[in-house]
């Protein structure tokens, strides 16, 4: 059963009491990700994330990780484009022990200077990291090229020029108007009871933030083609396709398009690509549900000379489905499929402490497992065809990282 209570200042508390578990998970989640930057501080949020464990009023970085160490727990964050969250995993005896330490965190991170000089250095050899593995920031570019302008284009990471730039106080500042009460969800699932709302009211129901404007410019889908030459074994292929945004009356027929297209090992682009011809070891596809936007994206790395044949094979098995539609044991393997990952992802409070954080911040409901499954069934040849006259039209963009930056011939 999950309760939701909002406090005074507009935070919102999500509990979820799982009493057959040993563990609670808490996450803090905040409505600001790098779609909530500009160009001049673009990775900022990132940044941020990565400060809040360098050190507060009473305990230096050191202090942090072992407080977590020492009672057997674990800590981490991340940053997407539309939020970031800290959260932890602990034994349900430290619950209260792990809230403290994140709010400690949330609420006194001191940005000391000297931690931040450091932490730049961390974050650069992070972008290093993810320049050297083309088969991630293939994907990256393929947001500039539709996304083109738009914050939903920007990296996650910034860029050296950017982080360079941030100082405490610019921290100070983002945080005083992007971390604001009423973009934050407190999301707990695990072995803890009611009152546990009360003690994260305790911390997080008092505090006040700045004003940010509520106006975020509407992404606009781009046709765009974008290549870069890198000195690389393989040729890394994005080909991106307009989806649809959280919420839309047809989300569940797209998932289960996008598992029948490329989301499995049974899929199409997988037994098409890989199994029949060979002609890549990686090949899928995933939709990205923003809040407003969407975006369908299929993925496959082969060898520079192979490049047109991967192409035409992708388009050939999106033409095939446009012309014939699914089938309806492909329909009926996919609904079962999506249940069964449904089921299995949710039996770690992890997970569920996720999800509850997700729909809250994001859709502001929840359904139950019941109503999700329901929905699944609910899913027609009809409404999946009508998808996918939706989604693969004539306009999409493309995004490519080869040893020679030459997009496939049929594209140039």
């Amino acid at each position: 059963m999950i309760k939701k209570y909002t406090c005074q200042n507009g935070v919102r508390i999500i509990l979820e009491q799982i009493p057959t578990v040993r563990s609670v998970a808490i996450g803090i989640w905040v409505g600001t990700g790098s779609r909530n930057e500009t160009p001049k501080n673009n990775g900022i949020s990132h940044f941020l994330e990565h400060m809040f464990f360098k050190g507060t009023t009473s305990r230096n970085a050191r202090e942090i990780a072992e407080a977590f160490d020492s009672i057997g727990g674990q800590v981490n964050a991340f940053t997407s484009k539309e939020y970031t969250c800290y959260y932890a995993k602990v034994l349900d005896n430290h619950a209260s022990y792990a809230l403290s330490v994140l709010a400690d965190m949330f609420f006194h991170s001191t940005f000391d200077e000297e931690e931040l000089e450091k932490e730049k250095n961390v974050v650069l050899e992070e972008i290093k990291m993810y320049e050297d593995t083309p088969d991630d920031i293939v994907h990256d570019l393929l947001s500039q090229a539709v996304y083109k302008k738009h914050p939903l284009g920007y990296p996650i990471l910034g860029t050296e020029e950017t982080l360079m730039t941030f100082t405490g106080d610019t921290l100070r500042e983002y945080m005083h108007n992007h971390y604001t009460p009423d973009r934050v969800v407190i999301s707990v699932a695990g072995n803890v009871d009611e009152t546990f709302i009360k003690e994260v009211e305790k911390w997080f129901g008092s505090y006040e933030g700045g004003k940010r404007s509520e106006e975020e410019e509407q992404p606009v889908f781009h046709s765009n083609h974008l290549s870069r030459k890198k000195d690389t074994e393989q040729a890394h292929l994005c080909i991106g396709y307009e989806g649809l945004p959280l919420g839309d009356k047809d989300i569940y027929s797209f998932i289960i398009l996008n598992n029948i297209l490329g989301g499995s090992m049974s899929s199409r682009l997988f037994q098409e690509v890989r199994e029949q011809r060979g002609l890549a070891y990686s090949v899928f596809s995933y939709h990205t549900s923003y809040l407003d936007h969407g975006m369908l994206t299929i993925y496959g790395g082969t060898g520079a000379n192979q490049l047109d044949a991967l192409y035409e094979t992708i388009q050939t098995t999106l033409a095939s489905m446009k012309e014939t539609g699914i089938t309806t044991k492909e329909l009926q393997n996919s609904k079962e499929q999506l249940k069964g990952s449904l089921m299995l992802s949710l039996e770690s409070t992890n997970s569920r402490m996720s999800r509850n954080g997700k729909n809250e911040l994001l859709l502001r409901k929840h359904r139950t497992l019941d109503e999700i499954v329901e929905s699944i069934d609910r899913v027609s040849l009809e409404s999946v065809n009508r998808v996918i006259e939706r989604v693969f039209t004539d306009q999409f963009a493309v995004a490519l990282i080869s040893p020679d930056g030459q997009l496939p011939t049929t594209l140039s």
